[in-house]
């Protein structure tokens, strides 16, 4: 043999079609090609300047050294009060862990929580991102969805809920506002949900909230932010997924943290001892920051979040003057989560058949130089949708649903 050879769980995992379509899209503007692109998940901004300079002060003091693994006990302080006072989940410094990013806290839960070899699932309410379902399987685990639809804004309901939990169910976790959908549910959803969840109490729930400041009550009056840990009957055993990346505009910082109070701090040694096997710490000299952006990063969150607000609504508006694709109004996050159902099964001007999303988005790309992705890995109800980030300029918005609208027109 001349060659390593790879585990078969790995050479199994699918690459993230959210940066695949990202690292195509930088080849064609690389080589010339006027491309405009919707496939990223990060804001369009920069990072708050303040928030900047106070990581240029860590490393002017010092802060270059070997950190603690889980996370400066300042910066888990501040973290944990922040989620008291925000959030009202009854944690403290010791409950917190930082990670690298949103993803390395979805894998620590992962790994903590499923048991290789018995047939654990990991209930996702679907549509859900697309790296979840490898990172379950790569941890042992069963991917399952419960899904909603584009006819039901992409929620789920209470009995749909019911009925997908069965005896191998170790967590469900659910992620508003949501990516890919651009909905939120209503704090009153979410406790209808959390009814069927107490019902269950061998469940361990994961709430995804990295999202929770980018929400529009300018485009629907009756949303606010609402986090399933601060329900009493459910505090101890939800693990709450939040981090800086998408708020502040901090998306190459990679900072994340998963919160929990679960066993009086229990959870938390246990993840941040794997945390401490696997990579040590985030860079010393980020942790300051955590601190800065927390305590005076408001204003900058309220200036993109109205910023987003506005696009949200222009892109929906674009999309849903064109035949053949339906939407979805966008109330969080930063996407619109079109279906295209009634343009598959046709053939482009350019002679391209689109049978899948997957096909669509190619061709669009291809074609008209709009990159999007598209939705067959965000669960069974996504696949003939695909994904558009308005985390873009409005020029760019504009210029792209028209070079959409110009290529489903073509072949409608």
């Amino acid at each position: 043999m001349d060659r390593i050879s790879i585990s078969s769980h790995v050479r199994q995992l699918p690459g993230s079609s959210t940066l695949a379509l990202s690292a195509k899209v930088r080849e064609l503007k690389a080589n010339g090609v006027d491309v405009i692109g919707f496939g990223t998940g990060e804001p369009d901004f920069a990072t708050p300047r303040h928030i900047v300079e106070s990581l240029y002060r860590a490393v002017e003091q010092g802060h270059t050294r070997y950190a603690p693994s889980p996370g400066s006990p300042e910066s888990r302080d501040r973290i944990a009060r922040k989620l008291r006072e925000e959030n009202q989940l009854p944690v403290e410094g010791k409950d917190v862990v930082v990670t690298v990013g949103g993803k390395q806290a979805i894998f620590l839960t992962m790994q903590c929580l499923i048991e290789p070899g018995r047939g654990d699932e990991v209930l996702l309410v679907s549509p859900s991102w697309v790296s979840v379902p490898a990172i379950i399987e790569v941890c042992g685990g069963i991917a399952t969805h419960v899904s909603g639809t584009i006819d039901s804004g992409w929620k789920i309901t209470a009995a749909q809920l019911e009925q997908a939990i069965n005896e191998r169910t170790v967590a469900v976790m659910i992620n508003s506002p949501s990516n890919p959908c651009g909905t939120m549910y209503s704090p009153e959803e979410l406790k209808s949900l959390a009814e069927v969840l107490i019902r269950h109490p061998r469940l361990t729930v994961i709430s995804d909230e990295i999202y929770e400041k980018l929400i529009y009550p300018e485009i629907d009056d009756s949303i606010r932010h609402f986090s399933l840990g601060s329900i009493p009957e459910l505090a101890n055993r939800t693990i709450t997924l939040n981090g800086l990346s998408k708020a502040f505009a901090m998306t190459g910082w990679r900072i994340g943290y998963l919160a929990t109070p679960s066993g009086s701090g229990e959870f938390a040694a246990h993840a941040g001892k794997l945390h401490s096997q696997m990579l040590s710490s985030i860079p010393a000299f980020c942790m300051p920051p955590i601190i800065e952006a927390l305590d005076h990063g408001a204003e900058a969150v309220e200036f993109m979040r109205r910023t987003f607000a506005h696009r949200g609504n222009l892109m929906f508006d674009l999309l849903d003057q064109i035949e053949g694709i339906r939407c979805v109004r966008p109330t969080g996050a930063f996407y619109c989560f079109p279906d295209i159902s009634d343009c598959l099964g046709r053939t482009t001007a350019g002679g391209l058949p689109l049978e899948t999303s997957m096909d669509f988005c190619r061709a669009l790309l291809e074609e008209v130089h709009v990159g999007v992705v598209p939705g067959v890995d965000f669960g069974p109800t996504a696949a003939n949708c695909f994904r558009l980030s308005f985390a873009s300029s409005e020029q760019e918005i504009v210029g792209g649903c028209e070079r959409i609208s110009d290529f489903v027109s073509s072949f409608l």
